[in-house]
């Protein structure tokens, strides 16, 4: 929801300030005319009597007219506070759906980009369809967008032997992100997560030379059907 402007909510609470004191100042108008018919009528020490209860009485209406000024006045604050209490709200709200809708980095630290998508070589059947990450082994492997664990655990979580213990996870684009190599798999199928949390730690299994992370973007959960990943990751306005 959007902010109310303070300029277009001041006319109201200030035109019922006004009423307020106006108000009170006829009181206060009547009371004097009261008293100055009572001291007209009167004589003696009846004069004095007229013209101090006239006088108290009007003291007693400014009090009163102050007072509902003053009244006016806080309401008029209380319902600025309001405004501004649920456009705060509404805009930790909205930090926080970007926050969730933001895209990351994969490792934490340090890493080296080391075999990139499409690569040729020994190692691979065919083209090597990630991007790998060098990291020490044990490095925390993050979810690089909120999502939901479709994959998880041993034999490349169903997609092969040479992936190692692996993860993967379905994001609201319907993108798959997909983690491999790992040395530990913190999460289980059909678990939600967010952004930059920790799903595992890397490792070396599976068809691995060393410690690192075999990180995939796919269009679906399955191999095969893999894309650039540091392309992808730019799009988000992730650099790698």
């Amino acid at each position: 929801m959007s902010k109310t402007p303070k300029d277009a909510r001041k006319p109201f609470g200030r035109a019922r300030t006004r009423s307020a004191v106006i108000a009170a100042g006829l009181g206060a108008s009547m009371v004097l005319g009261a008293g100055s018919a009572v001291a007209a009528h009167a004589s003696g020490q009846g004069d004095v009597f007229a013209s101090q209860t006239a006088s108290l009485l009007a003291d007693s209406a400014r009090a009163q007219a102050d007072q509902q000024s003053k009244a006016a006045q806080a309401e008029e604050k209380a319902a600025e506070r309001a405004e501004d209490g649920k456009a705060s709200r509404s805009a930790e709200r909205q930090k926080a759906a970007k926050k969730a809708n933001a895209w990351t980095k994969p490792v934490a630290g340090k890493y080296e980009l080391s075999a990139g998508y499409g690569n040729s070589g020994g190692r691979w059947a065919q083209k090597h369809s990630g991007q790998d990450f060098a990291v020490p082994n044990g490095t925390p492997v993050k979810a690089v967008n909120s999502g939901t664990v479709v994959k998880a655990g041993p034999n490349g979580a169903g997609d092969g032997s040479s992936y190692g213990n692996a993860v993967v996870i379905k994001h609201d684009d319907n993108t798959y992100s997909q983690y491999a190599h790992l040395s530990k798999v913190s999460v289980k199928p059909g678990q939600k997560v967010q952004t930059g949390q920790k799903i595992g730690l890397s490792g070396s299994t599976g068809n691995s030379s060393g410690p690192h992370l075999h990180f995939e973007i796919r269009n679906s959960a399955d191999y095969g059907s893999g894309k650039d990943p540091v392309d992808a990751m730019r799009a988000h306005g992730v650099k790698v």
